[in-house]
C-alpha cells in the first residue's frame, strides 16, 4: 500500500515527550494528555497521539465502554485520537488521575511517575506525539485504540533500540520518540492490512481497486493539472462511477481530496524550510504564488508565509520555555 506510505510521511510528528513510570503494587490511573500538557515542551499540535511503552511487567488499558486490552512486556499502545483511557494493573480497582503522581524532570531529565504500593515491578514510557497538520482522514479512519506487540515489529532494530532506551533511559528521549512515530507506522500499517472486505471508510478507499489507483495518481502526480477525467481514466471507470465510489469511502470528491493534498505537501515543505511560497506553488501544482497564498489560507485561516513565521516562533518560545524549566 504505497498510498498508505505517502500518507504516513506526511504526517509531521513533532515532540514526543516521555515520562518514565516506575511502580509497584497494585494501581489504575486515568490518562489522556492535553493540549497544555505539550505547552512547555512544544507549540500546542493540532492533534495529539499519545501512548504507553510497557519496559517491565504486565499491564492493562481500557477506553471506557470498550473491551480491556493486555499490555506485556515489549509492547506499546497507542491512541491516535487521544482518548481518555484508564491504565491498570488488575480490574476492579478505583482510577485515579495520573498528573498526581508526575514529578518534573530536572537538568534535562525525564519528567518522573513513580508510584509504590508494595508488590510486582511495573515499568513503562508514557508520552505523546504531536500532528503538526492535524485533522486527516487517515488519523480519523483508524481505531481508537492500536496496539503493537513485541512479535509484530517491523524490524529487529526497532526491539534492539528499544531495548537500549529501556536500560539507559535517562539519555534516550529523543530515541524513544522517533520509535514511537515508527511504532504508530507499523500500527497503522498492520490495521490497515487487516481491514476486512465489506467495511467502509477511508481505508476501504485502498481496497477498492479504481479509487485506489486514484489515489495513488493523486499521491504521485499532485503537481501535474489533474481533473476528474484524467483520474477516471487512470482507473479505468467512469468519472461518475469514480465521483461516487470516491465519495461513497473517502467522505469527498476526488478533486477535493487532490486539494488537500497538495496542501499537506505544502505544510511538509514549509516545515522542512524548502523553499519559500513563491519556490513551492509552481512544485505542487499552483500557476502563480497568489493562486497557492490564497488556497493555503482556505485551508489553513492565513498565508503560507505567516502561518511558518507563526509555527516558527512558536517552536523558539516552546524551546526557551523548556530550556529555563531544565
Amino acid at each position: 500500500m504505497h498510498v498508505l506510505d505517502d500518507i504516513l510521511a506526511s504526517l509531521r510528528f513533532s515532540g514526543g515527550v516521555v515520562f518514565d513510570a516506575v511502580t509497584h503494587g497494585d494501581w489504575c490511573l486515568v490518562s489522556q494528555f492535553r493540549p497544555e500538557d505539550c505547552a512547555p515542551y512544544f507549540p500546542v499540535p493540532g492533534r495529539i497521539i499519545s501512548y504507553h511503552y510497557v519496559r517491565k511487567g504486565v499491564l492493562y488499558t481500557q477506553i471506557p465502554g470498550q473491551e480491556v486490552v493486555e499490555l506485556r512486556e515489549g509492547s506499546m499502545v497507542m491512541f491516535p485520537r487521544n482518548d481518555v483511557h484508564h491504565l491498570f494493573t488488575r480490574p476492579g480497582q478505583t482510577p485515579t488521575d495520573i498528573a498526581q503522581y508526575v514529578t518534573p524532570g530536572a537538568g534535562g531529565a525525564l519528567n518522573a511517575i513513580a508510584m509504590d504500593f508494595g508488590g510486582e515491578e511495573a515499568s513503562l514510557f508514557c508520552g505523546w506525539l504531536g500532528v503538526i497538520n492535524g485533522a486527516h482522514p487517515l488519523l480519523d479512519a483508524l481505531p481508537p485504540l492500536l496496539l503493537v506487540k513485541r512479535d509484530d515489529y517491523a524490524a529487529d532494530w526497532i526491539a534492539s533500540s528499544l531495548s537500549v532506551a529501556a536500560r539507559d533511559w535517562s539519555s534516550s528521549p529523543a530515541m524513544v520518540a522517533k520509535i514511537s512515530e515508527l511504532f504508530f507506522a507499523q500500527a497503522a500499517r498492520r490495521y490497515a492490512d487487516s481491514f476486512g472486505e465489506g467495511q467502509g471508510g477511508w481505508l476501504a478507499g485502498l481496497r477498492d481497486p479504481a479509487v485506489a489507483r486514484a489515489l495513488s495518481v493523486i499521491h504521485a502526480r499532485y503537481a501535474d493539472d489533474l481533473d476528474v477525467d484524467t483520474l477516471a481514466r487512470e482507473a479505468g471507470v467512469s468519472r461518475t462511477v469514480l465521483g461516487e465510489r470516491f465519495g461513497r469511502l473517502l467522505g469527498e470528491p476526488p478533486m477535493r481530496y487532490c486539494a488537500r493534498w497538495r496542501m499537506q505537501v505544502a505544510v511538509s515543505r514549509l516545515l522542512d524550510g524548502d523553499g519559500a511560497a513563491a519556490a513551492i506553488a509552481p512544485d505542487i501544482g499552483f500557476s502563480s504564488e497568489a493562486a497557492f497564498n490564497r488556497a493555503f489560507k482556505r485551508e489553513y485561516g492565513e498565508p503560507p508565509a505567516a502561518w511558518k513565521r507563526r509555527v516558527d516562533a512558536e517552536t523558539d518560545l516552546a524551546r526557551v520555555a523548556h530550556a529555563a524549566d531544565a
